[in-house]
């Protein structure tokens, strides 16, 4: 059974949208942690929908929370759905914002939750693209605010601790519209994955440090290396691989939660 599937984990205790303004405010009052998931919409190859990123950065924060709520109160914002995309839009069929837009987005969005009484702000990436200047924005957002804003990209964690390790056979951690990606969809949402598909969708595999951090940085669009739009091998996902790669990633962000690790 997958996450998505599993009918014992109630909703209405983990997601904003899912409870009432009072019940809120009892959530605030309770020193609950806010999730903020922030995402893209973006192309993901020939074989996956454009809200890849939205829905697993979304599915990563409920699970997440299902975990940590038997330990602390905790709460998850809705998910934010466009992000930094410009290497994206030669393929079309993608959202992006200036970082201008974006930081101004995020510092209402936190001061909103802020204003609601909440203290702690946990802000959870699902886009490789939003990473450099979410790095760059949390001094700035706690700084205006006032207020230790945290930020974390989901896969991160897990990889950096090894909890991902084996999962894959064709690449060592996530990339984009990828073995791991797909892999996740599937378990999340199989009917955003094209099977017929699947066939088209390999590309180059760069690794995330070639990608976000080069020795010298210029600005490329992903079809300038992938005809595709993919980059990573989809080829041999799995529904499976896709179950262990979304636990390990909601594990080791709910450990760090419940150890109260991002306001250390």
């Amino acid at each position: 059974m997958t996450a998505q599937q599993d009918e014992t984990l109630d909703d209405r205790l983990v997601l904003w949208n899912q409870m009432s303004a009072e019940t809120l405010c009892a959530q605030a009052e309770a020193n609950a942690i806010v999730l903020l998931p922030v995402a893209s919409t973006e192309q993901h190859g020939p074989h996956l929908a454009t809200g890849v990123d939205s829905v697993l950065c979304g599915e990563v924060c409920r699970l997440t929370a299902h975990k940590v709520v038997k330990e602390r109160p905790i709460v998850v914002a809705p998910t934010v759905w466009m992000g930094l995309a410009e290497h994206h839009m030669a393929f079309g069929g993608t959202f992006t914002v200036s970082l201008s837009t974006w930081h101004a987005l995020l510092h209402d969005l936190c001061e909103s939750i802020l204003r609601a009484g909440f203290e702690k702000i946990l802000i959870v990436n699902g886009h490789g693209g939003n990473m450099s200047a979410l790095n760059a924005l949390t001094t700035e957002l706690t700084r205006d605010l006032d207020s230790p804003i945290a930020t974390t990209t989901y896969f991160i964690p897990a990889a950096r601790a090894g909890a991902i390790d084996g999962i894959l056979e064709d690449q060592t951690g996530l990339i984009h519209a990828c073995e791991a990606e797909t892999s996740m969809m599937m378990a999340t949402a199989p009917a955003l994955v094209d099977p017929e598909r699947l066939p088209e969708a390999q590309g180059p595999q760069p690794s995330m440090d070639d990608l976000l951090s080069p020795p010298m940085l210029r600005w490329r669009s992903i079809m300038d290396v992938s005809s595709t739009g993919v980059l990573g091998d989809a080829r041999r996902s799995t529904v499976d691989k896709g179950e262990r790669l979304l636990q390990a990633a909601s594990d080791v962000l709910a450990e760090n939660l419940i150890a109260g690790k991002p306001w250390e």
